[in-house]
């Protein structure tokens, strides 16, 4: 594609040499000529060139890359000029990125040129000495109309027909030098001034006559990039430049202080032979400020690449000037650099609104300023293949200057990833929570909870699993997978064995940030299911277990296509996840315990119910009777009848009273409620119990109220207060107090019954309304009862909306008191 013989061709390189020259003379800007093309071709960039043995040479332009274009040449690695010169007709490129010799161009890699178009220049010896080209940050395609027509153009620019170097004339003139408003000087071949005019003497302080006839370096001594002015000039009358040429050198003013000055520079024949123009503009001012500038630059450039925020900016026109550190990295560019001239091609895709439609590049927070609105905080998601999405909230606004013209926009950007995570974690434990209280089973509330889990991480497979109540197998409960994940479903955990497997067996949290570098996972016994995750997409896996307290009940695994850096945040979130799933699995069996409790109960009731009731009937009877013929029996006889009547009377009551007790407790008995009056029940059960205490040695006493009005069944009041006298009087000494104490306290009855008997151990007394639970020391006494006066007396009490406790007091005995509300409404 190249013709390396040809570009080095002396007598083409000579030609080129010419042409430089010539060119130089043309009546037309080539940058006009240039912009013609362009636009003619509508391509943004439009070049007129001309191909040396290494450089290319910039003669006329119109937006090139602002790089290339800074020295006016560029090395041949940058040129497409070669490959026009070398096939000596139009050479076109539709897509450099797809074609193998171009696809590495650094106009390609550096500048994202896509497209170009070059038609061959030649001097009037048909020599191909450069090109007339175009080109575009598109793809597109070149049509045969455009390419004669930049052929046309550069028939136009031919050099070889233009008439050679004209001489200046009357440089010894000194009213015309004079007349000149730039300081202007001559000098020949040796570096010795040879013309100086009014303006050099204004700005320099020298005169013409201490100047002209010496040597620059006795005077003005000029620092001309750096080298000795003997070999700048030898290199300019070599070279002999038609154009003028533009560098800013230092001099040297009378009075010793350096001057910064713009010096342009032809070289022209005269009389006495080629002679250095240099025209001069003294830039002191303009340097400082660029200095200055350059100072202030460095400290922007310095500020904006430490933030946090991601910061860019466009002028009026909508080219990017800054794009700094953290945007570039969001994008996945290098951190410093040229600003990409086809960024919002690139960022194309890549930016997202919230609810993860695109944002086209116009619709941007930059694009929407530049066009005048201030953009409050907008939330704009980037998103790259293979890397989590990165939410930036971003704010921008137009930069205008005086009188309210338009000179561009910024744009700040500050990443709130983290708190829109937190923000949709929190609205992954609702949604957990609502699914969890719509279903009455583990294998219902699974969908919901992992499909919150899903969304919310954006992963695409979640499964949660079960260990069965005799711990060996691992069930599952629920998956959820996004289209093309469906394959993972087909697996079974073993345990100690892949991700899900080793959380079964360790209790703890598994993260594993990149499948493909898990090399444990590539083991035999787990391999089929980590290469089966890879092919899939999957980067990274978070398993943690479900648990409810200390009781490893199951476990939740999650996989991503992305690899995640926020390992703890997401650890936590599935541990929150977890243990409101383990507390459901966990209330799920203890409810269905109950069940199965309650069904025992049921049935060991209905065994009483039935089973017992019958024979005891029949004992009952049978001893009745032979009580009523016991006058044929002899005392031993008798003494058993009595004994079978006695027992049998005794285990009809604790069947009674069991029955009663859980038809209370079941809600299948209620309260019959009415108007009591508690004073008169408490008398009345008081004045039952006497006859008793009296038997036994016991002294009773009351303290009521005339009357004392409440709610109630008066039925289950009076066997409440008839187990709390039996209690007292029965576990009293001869000579013993019982004391009974009723009152009214605002809205609330209190019953106090107080006995000096033997008591309860301290740290038996909150067992006391225990089923059959009877304390310690009234065992070891052999005091008779069942243990279910207490438990139906609570229960009695509690259906009325009120409260029992007993406590102990010194030196013995016990106190009961019944708190009851004397409207009560749940009754």
């Amino acid at each position: 594609m190249v013709d390396d013989a040809l570009l080095r061709d002396p007598v083409r390189l000579a030609a080129v040499d010419t042409a430089r020259r010539a060119l130089a003379l043309l009546p037309v800007a080539l940058n006009a000529v240039a912009a013609l093309a362009a636009r003619l071709t509508e391509a943004p960039m439009g070049m007129v060139t001309l191909i040396g043995d290494e450089e290319e040479y910039f003669v006329g332009v119109h937006h090139p890359p602002p790089a290339l274009n800074e020295q006016g040449h560029a090395p041949m690695a940058y040129s497409v000029c070669k490959y026009v010169v070398s096939a000596g007709r139009p050479v076109d490129s539709g897509d450099m990125f797809r074609e193998p010799g171009l696809r590495e161009h650094l106009l390609a890699t550096q500048y994202g040129v896509r497209a170009f178009l070059g038609v061959p220049l030649r001097d009037g010896a048909g020599q191909p000495v450069g090109s007339l080209t175009v080109l575009d940050t598109e793809a597109r395609q070149w049509s045969d109309e455009q390419a004669a027509l930049l052929a046309e153009i550069a028939g136009l620019l031919r050099p070889g027909a233009l008439p050679g170097p004209v001489p200046a004339g009357g440089m010894d003139s000194a009213s015309l030098l004079d007349s000149t408003q730039e300081a202007f000087l001559a000098v020949d071949r040796d570096g010795v001034v040879v013309s100086w005019n009014r303006a050099a003497e204004e700005m320099l302080g020298y005169t013409a006559d201490e100047v002209c006839g010496r040597h620059l370096d006795e005077s003005v001594l000029p620092d001309y990039d750096g080298r000795p002015i003997g070999v700048a000039l030898t290199r300019l009358f070599s070279t002999s430049p038609r154009r003028e040429v533009s560098r800013r050198v230092s001099v040297r003013h009378r009075n010793g202080r350096r001057l910064t000055a713009q010096a342009s520079l032809s070289v022209v024949g005269s009389a006495d032979g080629p002679r250095a123009c240099v025209f001069l503009t003294d830039l002191t001012g303009q340097a400082a400020a660029e200095e200055a500038a350059d100072r202030n630059g460095s400290f922007l450039a310095a500020l904006l690449e430490s933030l946090t925020v991601g910061v860019i900016a466009c002028d009026n026109e909508g080219r990017l000037v800054v794009v700094n550190r953290v945007l570039r990295e969001a994008q996945g560019l290098p951190p410093v650099g040229e600003v990409p001239i086809d960024w919002p091609r690139m960022v194309t895709g890549s930016l997202l609104h919230p609810d993860g439609t695109p944002i086209s590049w116009e619709r941007t927070p930059l694009m929407r300023a530049l066009h005048g609105e201030t953009v409050p905080a907008t939330d704009v998601v980037v998103e790259r293949p293979g890397h989590r999405p990165r939410t930036f909230s971003t704010i921008a606004q137009p930069i205008t200057g005086s009188g309210g013209r338009m000179l561009g926009a910024v744009a700040v950007g500050r990443e709130i990833t983290a708190l829109r995570r937190v923000e949709r974690f929190r609205t992954c434990h609702l949604a957990v929570a609502e699914a969890i209280a719509a279903a009455n089973e583990p294998p219902a509330a699974a969908p919901g909870v992992l499909r919150a889990v899903a969304i919310t991480l954006g992963w695409p497979y979640a499964e949660l699993w079960v260990i069965d109540q005799t711990g060996e197998h691992l069930d599952s409960v629920g998956r959820w997978s996004a289209p093309g994940s469906e394959e993972l479903a087909d697996y079974i955990p073993v345990k100690g064995v892949g991700v899900t497997g080793r959380v079964w067996a360790t209790g703890q949290p598994l993260w594993v940030a990149n499948l493909a570098d898990a090399d444990w996972l590539y083991a035999p016994d787990s391999r089929a299911r980590t290469e089966l995750s890879v092919r899939l997409g999957i980067r990274t896996v978070l398993s943690v277990p479900v648990r409810n307290g200390n009781t490893m009940l199951g476990v939740l695994s999650c996989y991503s296509t992305v690899v995640e850096p926020h390992q703890d945040v997401l650890t936590v979130l599935l541990d929150g996840v977890a243990a409101q799933f383990g507390v459901f699995v966990a209330m799920c069996r203890a409810t269905e315990l109950s069940r199965q409790l309650e069904r025992a109960r049921d049935d060991f009731l209905a065994l009483i119910g039935h089973e017992m009731r019958t024979p005891l009937t029949s004992i009952a009877a049978n001893a009745t009777l032979l009580g009523e013929e016991a006058a044929g029996l002899d005392e031993d006889s008798r003494q058993m009848v009595r004994s079978i009547e006695r027992n049998t009377a005794a285990l009809r009551g604790i069947v009674e009273t069991l029955l009663d007790l859980a038809g209370l407790e079941a809600g299948h008995i209620g309260l019959t409620v009415r108007d009591v009056d508690l004073a008169a029940l408490v008398t009345d059960a008081a004045n039952a119990a006497g006859p008793t205490a009296a038997g036994n040695g016991v002294r009773l006493s009351t303290d009521l109220p005339e009357r004392l009005g409440m709610t109630g069944d008066p039925a289950r009041l009076r066997e409440v207060v008839d187990d709390l006298l039996s209690n007292a009087i029965k576990y009293s000494r001869d000579g013993g107090d019982v004391r009974v104490h009723l009152r009214s306290h605002g809205t609330t009855a209190e019953l106090r019954v107080t006995d000096t008997g033997i008591g309860v151990p301290g740290d038996e007394i909150d067992q006391l309304f225990a089923r059959f639970y009877r304390a310690s020391n009234v065992r070891h006494q052999g005091v008779p009862g069942s243990g279910l006066g207490l438990t139906r007396a609570r229960t009695i009490v509690e259906m009325h909306g009120g409260a029992i406790t007993i406590t102990g007091h010194e030196p013995t005995g016990t106190t009961a008191v019944v708190r009851l509300p004397l409207r009560n409404e749940q009754a």
